[in-house]
């Protein structure tokens, strides 16, 4: 394993103490993560400071930075992968992608277009609409995409102008210090910044004073935490937090045929994706063929440590969650549900579970009514389009859901009635840089993303230039006495 550090105001930045960090295949710590202090966040917070004024002037040396930022990535892809897996549990493949997709949501910022709006152009005054950089912003990302959720959030906010100080996952910090150490060559010192720690740095950074927004993904618990702490100085926010996202299968499908779509939808990274499938809703009358269909699927799947090429799926990527995907499985089999497929941990040592399927459930279940993120899913049969419509929107959550039919209008006008941020029909999880990504209800707060998530790192000013002679409008001199 590389000898990774943090890097602060474009240097490495050693810790006194350190953390282990668990390879989820074995379960046994396998290298170690530097435990940022108090005084180093302070020193990321004032590095970033000092970088924001001359970072701010140069638009076309920001995009040129992002693109350069995008070589570097796909330049490392040898030497992040592999340490993205190990971390992490997914297989090479998904690692290799997740690298890819991060060089990518540089390259897409890099060329993303901004053009002037002009609200008014008359006699009588010039009026602009810009977006001016917020200043320095704080990062916080989880552990089941470490990277590309970071450049979800890094390559949107230094387009903007703004700098960063990123703090990682203390489940996945590896990689994403050992990316913004190789980044330093495309940077200005200060401009991107990291800091890894537990939970305490988290919580410094977001009462911090220095940091003018938080862009958070985690859980719904954890970003209420962030949104009171970053209350008392009105930071901005952008909240990315959990998801119980519903898919409805139609009366009119051939369930063989929705089959993988939906099993891909679900069981990807494991179940560890806040967009993934966590219920899918299916008409009594083809229930049986679905649930058989999803169940051949999760007893084929290759699963086994990342690093074997042949595996499809890797481990849960840490214990508390392993835990819980248990705790839910178990608590829905005691209350009378049926594993159609899988339904316990896999022998071995890791974080390995079975990829399940839960028929003969329903809503009030625990594992229906929470978020699992996990390798389980349970299916709810329906009779009454309606009800299930109904059922699928009683809930808090509201990042995602689909639709699955083979009247693709008619399955669009049922995913248009679904409350929450991004409604796919006859697919899922269908995410790319240009669209934008939020949720509904307690599932965030803003959208990432596209130009929208770009204007989300801004504050919007109104530049008012007089046409009139003596300097006031029509318009001012009326409220004049």
């Amino acid at each position: 394993m590389p000898n990774v550090t943090m890097t602060i105001g474009g240097q490495p930045a050693p810790a006194e103490t350190t953390f282990g960090v668990t390879d989820p295949a074995t379960g046994e710590v396998f290298a170690e993560a530097p435990e940022g202090t108090p005084a180093q966040l302070d020193a990321a917070m004032e590095a970033a400071s000092k970088a924001y004024p001359d970072w701010n002037l140069d638009e076309d040396a920001r995009r040129q930075a992002l693109r350069d930022m995008s070589a570097v990535l796909m330049g490392a892809l040898g030497d992040l992968a592999p340490l993205l897996t190990a971390e992490q549990g997914k297989p090479m493949n998904d690692a290799n992608l997740e690298v890819f997709a991060s060089a990518m949501w540089c390259s897409y910022f890099a060329e993303l277009e901004r053009p002037r709006e002009v609200v008014q152009d008359d006699g009588e005054a010039l009026v602009e609409v810009v977006r001016r950089p917020l200043g320095v912003v704080a990062a916080i990302t989880p552990g089941n995409f470490p990277l590309t959720l970071a450049f979800g959030k890094i390559a949107p906010a230094l387009r903007a102008g703004n700098t960063l100080v990123l703090k990682p996952s203390p489940f996945t910090p590896l990689t994403t210090l050992r990316a913004v150490e190789l980044l330093q060559s495309a940077l200005p010192p200060g401009v991107l910044n990291v800091v890894s720690g537990g939970d305490g740095l988290g919580a410094a950074m977001t009462s911090h004073p220095v940091p003018r927004k938080v862009s958070f993904t985690g859980s719904i618990e954890t970003g209420k935490k962030v949104a009171l702490s970053a209350a008392p100085d009105l930071k901005r926010l952008t909240l990315e937090l959990g998801g119980n996202d519903p898919a409805i299968v139609l009366d009119d499908v051939d369930p063989a045929s929705v089959a993988d779509g939906i099993f891909g939808g679900a069981f990807a990274n494991n179940g560890q994706v806040c967009s993934a499938i966590k219920r899918v809703y299916v008409p009594e009358a083809i229930y049986e063929d679905v649930v058989a269909a999803l169940a051949d699927r999760a007893s084929r799947v290759k699963v086994g440590p990342g690093a074997d090429p042949a595996s499809k799926l890797g481990p849960v990527n840490n214990a508390p969650q392993y835990e819980r995907v248990k705790e839910l499985v178990a608590d829905a089999l005691a209350g009378g549900a049926r594993a159609a497929a899988g339904g316990a941990p896999m022998d071995g040592p890791g974080y390995f579970f079975s990829p399940t399927v839960l028929a003969d459930v329903t809503d009030g279940v625990r594992i229906v009514d929470e978020e699992q993120f996990g390798p389980a899913l349970p299916v709810i049969a329906y009779r009454d389009l309606d009800d299930a419509l109904a059922r699928a929107n009683a809930t808090q959550f509201g990042l995602s859901g689909s639709v699955w039919g083979a009247d693709e209008d008619r399955a669009a006008e049922v995913a248009g009635r679904l409350e929450c941020g991004t409604a796919w029909v006859n697919v899922h999880m269908a995410l790319a840089p240009h669209q934008p990504f939020g949720g509904f209800k307690w599932s965030g707060v803003g959208v990432e993303n596209g130009p929208w998530g770009l204007a989300g790192f801004t504050e919007i000013q109104a530049v008012h230039r007089s046409r009139v002679g003596n300097g006031l409008s029509a318009a001012t001199s009326m409220v004049l006495p």
